[in-house]
Parts: structure tokens; C-alpha cells; sequence
């Protein structure tokens, strides 16, 4: 049977574009000490906007995380979807449909190819641009958003260098418009928790934390379909931890990241890069094109990452081997240890035993998080448990109300940072590389992220 054409087109657009964008990452990859950005400018305490009646968005990338959003948006109180953007026109018509459903006007449809978001961000009339495409586009659709007096909100990572990253601060701090990067790991139950465990003292002093992704995605990388049109290029040309803000963002508002503390310098060193090459073979035979691909990306790659107060976090990416799903993610303090995957507790003077692990239950009727408590059951059956209804739902709460976001622009840059600073690293047989310090010195009069509510 042919191929479709559209679809063919899709997988050659994609290849170009993400080909371009590598580039960039690319190039983007220098010594930081002394770094041409760092100069002072217009570094905001708090980044906030006066509250939005009712918050407009149009939408860039309807597949598979961008569907989500979509439906999420349409039931929370407050939003209004005004337009829709893809490459594939059926996607938008589909998404279009949906927001017809909800009882809105459908919205305005733009499918006329790969920089029709530009259109989109010049001519709607928007408060917030909302994008969920492959990697390479994040920059380029938030750029646009915040040039044309829009609010913007990526997918993870936020950009794939560190001149990008960058980018997406000095635009925020010139327009005046939020960026925010959605990571819904900040919201999921047991990261929740113990962030209240950490703002109520519970666990001391914060010293360490270990994050990480752990995910199997040989199948996604090599599907002919979502995904596997672009993700897998990039395992071709850069070799870091392409994927890091799952496991960091949670434990680094825990350390209070960008808000009394801030990343410093980090090191990182890959393992051989085997899981691609051996499943192309056994998957689609020794001949075959797949198997005849090479990559670059470390299979597994370890990061030590050190903050300005001498805090420490292990970072670990690992996407090409065969493993069950898992998050790390460990936060050390001087009276106890909370962990997910497992899911376990060592609170000294509480533990049921010295030196033996408690189950999270045990603290959950105390410490279980408001945000959690309030809003978790409305999120029920809409993805991951709940908790990207839950970002959805702080993002467009805090527009409403004119708060802070509880990810800013700076959180976004920093922790996309590592990206572009681990591949840096592995790079330079794992030389120490500083992490910019995007908030320009605020950091040290932030204050840290409160127990956010509903």
C-alpha cells in the first residue's frame, strides 16, 4: 500500500526541522565563564502581570500531549479557545470539533504550513499562545507569542541550548510576558507531598536530591508515527541528558532553585551508546536502514550538579535501554529522606523503626498537599494521574488572578539548561561547565515557592 502523502510530508518536514534545530542546539554549545548574557538587565523578583477577565489561547501542535491540553483547557472555568494551529490539517479540524462540543465558538484554524503560528501569534487576538510540538519548535512558537504581546507556555524542555534558553529570558523580560514551561512532574502526588514536607521543615535542612528519567522509549523513537518522526534524530546528534526537567524541576523547588538558591556548575559523562543500534537489528533486521542509523547519544548519562550554597543533585537520563517506567526523584534533608519509585519515607524520631523505611500513607493525612487534596479528583482519567490537569489548572488560576507563576521563564531556562550544558560536558571529557544564572542575581532575594493551593 503507498504511503500517505500527507503523512510522508509530515515525517519530511519534520526531518528538515529538526535537522535546523540541532543545528542551533549546536551551536549553542560554548564556554559559559563570562558569558556575553550575563551583563546586567531587567531580571524580575517575581515575574507577574495584572489579572486576565477571561485568558484567550491559541493552540500550536494538537497531537499527542497537545489533545490533552486541549481537553484539559476546555474544563477548567475561564478559558477560551480562540484559535488552532498544526501542520495536519485533520488535527486541527478534530481539535476544532472539540471546542464546538464544549459550547464555544470554533475556533480559527491555521494549517497552512510549517510557520503558520506566525500568522496565528500576528493576527489573533490572544492572552496566551500554547505550544506542544517536537522540541525544536518550543523557541521559535514562544518567540513569536511574546514578540506579538501573547503569553506563552511550552511543553518540555523549553529549548535545546543555552543560547536559547537565553533567548526566551531576555524576551520575557522586554515584552513583559510570561513563559512558562509545563512540567506536570511539579504536580504529581508524592512530589507534591514532599514539597510540603520541605516547607513545613519536616525533613531539615536540604542538602541533596536525585532525579532522573527512566523511560523505555526504543518502540516511541522507532514508530513511523507522533514521536518517532523527529525524537529519534536527535539521539543522532547530541549525546547529554536530552530530557532533564521531569526528574529535576520537582526536586529543584524544593532546593528553592532561582528562589535563594540557584545551579552552579554541573558534571556529566554518558555510557556507550548500544540500546538504538541492537533494537534496530533485532527489530527490523541487520539490513535494514533503521539498523544502518548511528548514534551518538550515551545510552545512559549521569550528571552531579552543584548549587551556589554548595547543594548537590544527581540527574540521570536514560531512554534507549530495556526497564520499566520510573521517575528518581530523592530529597535529602538533615532530619529525614522522602522518595518516589519507590514510594518511602525516613523521618527520624517519626520512623515506626530506627533505620527503616515508612510508607508515604503514613504521613499522608497531614501532609498531603492542598493543591492535591483540592483539585486532584477533577483530573482523574485526563493523563498522568491527574497531575497535567493540575498544571493546566495552575497556569490558567494564576493568569486569572495575577499571580506568579509557580514556574516562571527563569525556572524554564534554567532547567532546560542542562540540556545544552551536558552535552557540553560529555562533550569535553565531562569538564565542569557553569550554569548561567538566568535570574542575574534575584535569585538571592526570591522568595521561595509557597504551598500553592487551588
Amino acid at each position: 500500500m503507498k504511503d500517505d502523502p500527507i503523512a510522508q510530508k509530515r515525517r519530511e518536514f519534520l526531518k528538515a526541522t529538526a535537522a535546523a534545530g540541532m543545528g542551533a542546539a549546536l551551536a549553542g554549545f560554548k564556554p559559559l565563564f563570562g558569558d556575553q548574557h550575563q551583563a546586567p538587565g531587567e531580571s524580575r523578583s517575581e515575574f507577574k502581570v495584572a489579572p486576565i477577565p477571561a485568558v484567550r489561547i491559541g493552540f500550536v501542535g494538537v497531537g499527542g500531549m497537545g489533545s490533552d491540553h486541549v481537553q484539559n483547557l476546555l474544563n477548567i472555568d475561564g478559558v477560551q479557545i480562540k484559535a488552532i494551529c498544526d501542520i495536519v490539517p485533520a488535527k486541527v479540524e478534530r481539535a476544532q470539533k472539540w471546542v464546538v462540543e464544549a459550547g464555544q465558538p470554533q475556533p480559527t484554524g491555521y494549517s497552512k504550513g510549517d510557520h503558520d503560528f506566525e500568522r496565528m501569534c500576528e493576527t489573533e487576538d490572544l492572552d496566551l499562545v500554547f505550544t506542544a510540538t517536537p522540541w525544536e519548535w518550543h523557541v521559535p512558537v514562544c518567540l513569536s507569542a511574546m514578540k506579538n504581546g501573547k503569553h506563552a507556555a511550552t511543553e518540555v524542555p523549553a529549548a535545546m541550548s543555552l543560547d536559547d534558553c537565553w533567548a526566551l529570558v531576555e524576551a520575557a523580560e522586554k515584552t513583559g510576558k510570561h513563559c512558562q514551561m509545563m512540567e506536570n512532574c511539579c504536580y504529581d502526588r508524592i512530589e507534591l507531598m514532599t514539597l510540603n514536607l520541605v516547607r513545613r521543615g519536616v525533613l531539615g535542612e536540604v542538602l541533596h536530591a536525585e532525579a532522573g528519567y527512566l523511560h523505555d522509549l526504543r518502540e516511541v523513537k522507532f514508530s513511523s508515527e507522533g514521536e518517532g518522526l523527529w525524537r529519534r534524530a536527535w539521539s543522532q546528534k547530541l549525546n547529554g541528558n536530552l530530557y532533564p526537567t521531569h526528574g529535576l524541576g520537582p526536586v529543584a523547588q524544593c532546593l528553592n532553585i532561582n528562589r535563594g538558591d540557584a545551579f552552579d556548575f554541573i558534571v556529566s559523562v554518558s555510557s556507550p551508546t548500544r540500546g538504538l543500534h541492537e533494537y534496530a537489528i533485532e527489530k527490523f533486521g541487520p539490513g535494514s536502514a533503521q539498523a544502518a542509523e548511528k548514534y551518538v547519544l550515551g545510552d545512559v548519562n549521569s550528571t552531579l550538579i552543584r548549587t551556589k550554597l554548595g547543594k548537590t543533585i544527581i540527574l540521570i537520563h536514560d531512554t534507549n535501554l530495556p526497564r520499566p517506567y520510573s521517575r528518581i526523584n530523592l530529597v535529602q534533608g538533615t532530619k529525614g529522606v522522602a522518595q518516589k519509585w519507590p514510594d518511602r519515607i525516613y523521618i527520624e524520631g517519626l520512623a515506626a523503626e530506627p533505620h527503616e523505611w515508612d510508607d508515604f500513607e503514613k504521613f499522608a493525612a497531614i501532609y498531603e498537599h492542598p493543591l492535591w487534596k483540592a483539585i486532584a479528583s477533577k483530573g482523574e482519567g485526563r493523563g498522568h494521574g491527574g497531575m497535567d490537569y493540575i498544571e493546566d489548572f495552575r497556569l490558567v488560576h494564576s493568569l486569572l488572578k495575577g499571580e506568579p507563576l509557580d514556574q516562571d521563564v527563569y525556572d524554564a531556562a534554567a532547567w532546560s539548561a542542562m540540556v545544552g550544558a551536558t552535552c557540553e560536558s560529555v562533550s569535553a571529557k565531562s569538564k565542569p561547565v557553569e550554569i548561567p544564572d538566568f535570574t542575574r542575581g534575584k535569585w538571592k532575594t526570591n522568595p521561595p515557592l509557597g504551598i500553592i493551593t487551588a
